[in-house]
């Protein structure tokens, strides 16, 4: 974990005892010199594969999300200049599918114009939903 600059959610660290069942979570992560802003969404996990009794079966394994900074290149000049310590990195939004973290990052993304404005690294969007695992979200 990178421990000089956690992620934080609801005003405190956000640590590996806070992930239970969830999948992912949606994020912001602002630069504090510009006030420019990234939107981006990350899993918890990743696939992999382990040979079981010969047998290649597939498997969830942790994925990097305790170092993330996103994938906005334009974002990756700025770290590499401001240094990681000038940027914040809040989780916004934690969410139990894939389809959910793809729902609220575009919802995002949309309704802040974010990839129209100077003010967001944002460049494109990518997103593909079920609705099956999004409305499951508003029974709960």
């Amino acid at each position: 974990m990178d421990y000089n600059n956690p992620w934080i959610f609801d005003g405190k660290a956000f640590t590996d005892d806070s992930v239970g069942d969830l999948f992912g979570f949606v994020y912001i992560i602002t630069n504090k010199s510009t006030g420019k802003k990234y939107v981006g969404k990350k899993l918890f996990t990743i696939a992999g594969y382990k040979t079981i009794k010969g047998k290649r079966k597939k498997i969830r394994k942790p994925s990097d999300w305790k170092e993330y900074y996103g994938s906005s290149p334009r974002l990756q000049i700025d770290l590499d200049t401001f240094g990681k310590d000038n940027f914040s990195r809040e989780i916004i939004r934690l969410c139990p599918n894939r389809s959910s973290a793809s729902y609220y990052e575009a919802k995002i993304i949309f309704e802040t114009d974010a990839i129209l404005s100077d003010d967001w690294y944002n460049d494109w969007v990518t997103v593909k939903i079920s609705s099956v695992h999004v409305k499951a979200i508003y029974k709960k």
